[in-house]
């Protein structure tokens, strides 16, 4: 089942005209290119420069799962780039009287340059289903049917969440200054209280799939239970031992807080949960389904006691550690009763995490960008140059 969900391991080296499904697939070298490009759009963003580099087509979004940050972020990004945004409701198409991923992908596709997908509901699917749908597009390109392959961008599936992670990754480069300056820093990635019972696993396994590759300490917490998929933990402590940093399991939220640079109190469901509720979603167990959330949230409130607050933050490093959250974020006394983080914490933090939500439209468009063109960067100098006004004359 672990190998099925993980896939085979590819090469699938390069960033141009390559999907990007997850980031332990590119070389480190080319996840630092995505940040650059990034911050390059940033750059021209706020110089009031155009950064439209298509005249035309479209951006095509899949969510098969509800979305706030990720789906406005696709659609701004793609905006931002001068491509239509075009969402695929399935509810409303073919899909519905048995149309085939093969053929779905094809007949959206003619005029598309880039099509990105959410699919983490499904445990073991959400992977799958965008390398099945890769690999229709290429074979319609292959066959003369498509004039243009597009580009496939990860929005969260139901192994990792590039765009989340990267943007993250970005977050804590400009916080702290430098990629070179986040070696050796501790971030602890742990679970959190929630009183909601199916939340992925991907940032999670985003997180500690991504940061052990560039020299931080990472130390994954979460009470007994609830692991993740194992082969991206192990995937994980090998990254860390080839960056020369740490990844050490814990089952201990204060043991994880403790002396950190970086949280990041994150819930989710264990990975058996998320095995049983597959079955049961593909079933339409309705019934049992009810009797899986019961049992799940009852076992939650064993662990209650694992929110981020005060005493929790007073244990990292000169009791100021960067809180960080994909949001979002389960407040207790404002969301919810009791959640993730209290209302102090997460309101000293507030702006941050909006900061850093606001990274998430530049790595999409960055890794457009990265995806259709082979010199990114060159062309993005000559925009610069240009300095066509985004507003005004």
């Amino acid at each position: 089942m672990i190998k099925d969900i993980l896939g085979e391991t590819s090469d699938n080296s390069g960033l141009f005209g390559k999907d990007f499904l997850l980031t332990w697939e590119k070389k480190v070298n080319e996840l630092e290119k995505i940040l650059l490009i990034a911050e390059k759009l940033i750059s021209l963003r706020e110089k009031n420069i155009s950064s439209r580099l298509f005249d035309s087509g479209l951006a095509i979004s899949i969510f098969r799962d509800n979305s706030t940050r990720t789906r406005f972020s696709f659609a701004s990004a793609a905006n931002f780039l001068g491509l239509e945004i075009q969402d695929l409701d399935e509810s409303k198409s073919q899909i519905a009287h048995g149309e085939t991923v093969r053929e779905t992908a094809n007949m959206i596709s003619f005029l598309a340059e880039m099509i990105g997908i959410r699919d983490d509901i499904f445990l073991g699917e959400g992977d799958k289903y965008m390398r099945a749908f890769g690999s229709a597009l290429q074979d319609g390109f292959d066959n003369g049917v498509l004039s243009v392959r597009p580009g496939i961008i990860n929005l969260q599936s139901d192994i990792d969440h590039p765009t989340q992670s990267m943007a993250d990754l970005l977050h804590l480069k400009k916080h702290f200054g430098s990629l070179e300056a986040l070696k050796g820093k501790k971030i602890a990635m742990t679970w959190a209280y929630s009183p909601s019972y199916g939340k992925p696993l991907s940032v999670p396994q985003g997180i500690i799939g991504l940061m052990t590759r560039f020299g931080m300490d990472v130390t994954l917490a979460y009470p007994e239970g609830y692991n993740l998929i194992a082969g991206v933990e192990d995937r994980a402590a090998s990254q860390a031992e080839n960056s020369g940093s740490t990844f050490i399991r814990s089952g201990s939220m204060e043991e994880a807080f403790s002396d950190a640079d970086i949280v990041y109190p994150k819930s989710w469901a264990p990975f058996s949960v998320m095995e049983e509720r597959t079955k049961l979603l593909k079933r339409s167990d309705m019934k049992g389904l009810k009797e899986l959330e019961k049992k799940s949230l009852d076992n939650n409130k064993k662990f209650i006691e694992w929110e981020c607050n005060d005493k929790m933050m007073s244990l990292t490093k000169g009791g100021d550690a960067l809180y960080m959250h994909c949001l979002p974020a389960d407040i207790s006394g404002v969301s919810c009763e009791r959640g993730e983080v209290s209302a102090e914490v997460f309101e000293k933090y507030r702006l941050d995490t909006y900061r850093e939500a606001g990274f998430k439209p530049y790595i999409i468009a960055a890794m457009m960008v990265a995806n259709r063109f082979d010199d990114p960067l060159s062309i993005l100098r000559e925009v610069e140059k240009k300095s066509k006004k985004r507003v005004g004359i």
